[in-house]
């Protein structure tokens, strides 16, 4: 069984996706989803929103490497 969808279904564009690079966000109260816009219906990024929030201060920080 896979993990569950976001909550909050409203499904909306990254504000800096673009191009190739296109992610879709979705956010409830307790789960926070990230998904590849070309393939809504593929596999689904679930994690707290408080997670997410880090994730993305951290990028905006600069503290994450391009692998």
């Amino acid at each position: 069984m896979g993990a569950p969808e976001p909550v909050e279904q409203r499904w909306r564009t990254a504000s800096r996706s673009g191009g190739e690079n296109c992610v879709e966000v979705s956010f409830g109260t307790a789960r926070a989803g990230v998904r590849d816009s070309k393939n809504p219906g593929g596999p689904v990024v679930v994690t707290t929103p408080a997670a997410f929030s880090t994730f993305v201060d951290a990028l905006r920080a600069g503290g994450l490497e391009r692998a």
